[in-house]
């Protein structure tokens, strides 16, 4: 198996990249101000169960049919804008409440997770990145491959959940002060709208 000073380089490599600004990250930093330490680390642990997809999808091959098909790439990538614009109406949309009962306690778990997950799954940019960063720290000299992409795709995993873990509760305690007064949680949603919508034209634009 992986040598463990390797895991270990690998580990550091994933966290420095989990901390580097990116669409990942922002996405969960935008959710946490606006609606908790809570709604971050749900989108988080959607956005790592989107990345045993993309685990699976360099581990079996999956990938290389958006590397080679224009029409699948651009149909993810789509579909992952499309989705992206319909967070941003929501966030523009979104009323004030600065009472005792604050939008983070009626929060509906499973879809800040399936936010998550969905979020994920349709950049292709993530199964391609996977794609050239997992196999640089595999070697078939030290046993299954497969196996090898998996254990590195789920370090991968973990360093991302402690990272945007981390970034979660941070942008949360920041934007607790921020969600008392109705002005503020007003500028927060139309933040968090031009946010999403700059994901999703970056998504648009984004080539194999």
């Amino acid at each position: 198996m992986i040598d463990p000073k390797i895991l270990f380089m690998f580990f550091t490599t994933s966290v420095l990249l989990a901390l580097s600004p990116g669409p990942d990250n922002l996405f969960v930093m935008t959710q946490a101000v606006r609606q908790g330490r809570k709604a971050g680390l749900l989108v988080t642990l959607g956005l790592c169960t989107g990345l045993l997809f993309h685990t699976a999808a360099v581990t079996f091959g999956l990938v290389e049919l958006f590397k080679a098909s224009a029409v699948a790439f651009n149909a993810l990538k789509f579909a992952g804008a499309g989705y992206l614009l319909y967070l941003a109406w929501q966030a523009f949309r979104a009323g004030v409440d600065t009472g005792p009962t604050t939008a983070a306690d009626r929060l509906d778990s499973a879809a800040l997770y399936r936010r998550g997950i969905i979020m994920n799954i349709t950049n292709p940019k993530v199964s391609i990145f996977f794609l050239a960063f997992l196999p640089q720290f595999a070697d078939p000299a030290r046993g299954n491959l497969s196996a090898q992409i998996l254990l590195l795709g789920g370090v991968f995993i973990i360093a991302t959940i402690i990272v945007f873990g981390a970034i979660s509760f941070m942008a949360g305690v920041f934007g607790e002060r921020f969600r008392r007064s109705a002005f503020a949680q007003k500028v927060l949603n139309r933040t968090a709208a031009g946010i999403f919508a700059g994901l999703a034209l970056k998504l648009t634009l984004a080539q194999r």
